[in-house]
């Protein structure tokens, strides 16, 4: 079942914002982030959002507002890599998942 955002934060962060804090909590639990700008016009068009790495462990990661919705080409992608989509909604289980 799908989480709810519990917080009227949660329904109205941006995906911008949900980035930033993403970033700074994975450098924080010692994690390196490379962020994908903008993959449009390049092979790897629909690459997720985030690359994390540490100890062995390299995560892709697409992040989306609460309502975003993913590009055919970033639906491929998740799926290949067998790693998730997460919104603001999920902070919880990605804060488990970088511990």
């Amino acid at each position: 079942m799908k989480k709810q955002p519990t917080t009227t934060a949660e329904y109205m962060e941006s995906e911008a914002a949900f980035q930033t804090w993403v970033v700074d909590y994975a450098r924080l639990r010692g994690w390196l982030t490379a962020h994908v700008r903008d993959s449009r016009g390049q092979d790897a068009t629909g690459m997720p959002d985030l690359v994390l790495a540490r100890a062995g462990v390299v995560l892709l990661i697409e992040l989306k507002a609460e309502g975003g919705k993913t590009t055919k080409a970033q639906a491929v992608w998740l799926a290949a890599s067998g790693n998730h989509l997460y919104r603001p909604s999920d902070r919880l289980e990605l804060m488990g998942l970088l511990a």
